[in-house]
């Protein structure tokens, strides 16, 4: 009898728990839908108002998501590190970057997931510690208009590898590449430069740009990298 109440009450803390993420996601998906525009999002807006914003916060705090769901996990560390830059633009609001609140990535902490982290912590930590995949730092949006744009969707677990997929492919088809066919030269965002070891785990740099580019990059071409654009991603 006690095996079949352990049972149950499991079952049922995993049903709860499965439903506050299906929430969170949800709720994520409609607050990005109103306030993000073509990556740029409305910070003065939500400024105004930051009850939709609160109440997100309020759901990522008791979170738990298991390594054991990969999917459920990166999609929801995925969409709360995108939701706590918003946060901390917002807390800050009006600024001119990210990098204008000193420890904004590294010292600010948040209580998310029934963690005490910071966003460097999301970033390195709990995704690309446990996942040795460099897709994430074209889903991972740090504010700034050198990074990659944010989608107006939440991260879903049952789309998360195509989402993934489509990003990197947009990113590395367009802004975070420039190529020079004249002088060999290709030139990309410093994220290649800041992450390379991420990039090279099959190859080279350019081995992984041309596993997402549509129009290919010769492998004898030099590989440079242009400034990072750190102004915010505002509306």
């Amino acid at each position: 009898m006690r095996t079949i109440i352990t049972a149950l009450i499991l079952l049922v803390s995993f049903n709860v728990l499965a439903q506050d993420l299906d929430m969170f996601l949800k709720k994520t998906d409609a607050f990005l839908k109103q306030h993000v525009t073509d990556g740029k999002v409305a910070y003065s807006k939500i400024y105004e108002n930051t009850s939709e914003l609160d109440e997100l916060i309020v759901f990522a705090k008791s979170i738990k998501v298991s390594e054991s769901s990969p999917k459920k996990y990166q999609a929801f560390w995925i969409n709360a590190y995108n939701i706590f830059v918003i946060k901390g633009i917002v807390d800050h609001y009006p600024i001119k970057s990210p990098l204008d609140k000193t420890g904004f990535f590294d010292k600010t902490k948040y209580n998310i997931g029934d963690k005490s982290v910071t966003l460097n912590d999301i970033e390195n930590k709990l995704l690309r510690a446990k996942f040795s995949d460099p897709r994430f730092h074209f889903v991972l949006v740090c504010g700034a208009v050198g990074c990659p744009p944010l989608i107006n969707n939440a991260y879903l677990p049952s789309t998360l590898n195509d989402q993934l997929d489509t990003q990197t492919k947009l990113a590395l088809n367009g802004d975070f590449i420039k190529v020079n066919t004249k002088r060999k030269r290709v030139s990309g965002s410093e994220i290649l430069k800041w992450y390379k070891e991420d990039f090279v785990q099959n190859g080279s740099e350019i081995d992984f740009i041309n596993t997402y580019r549509e129009e290919k990059i010769p492998t004898d071409f030099k590989l440079s990298y242009f400034s990072y654009n750190w102004n915010l991603n505002k509306q």
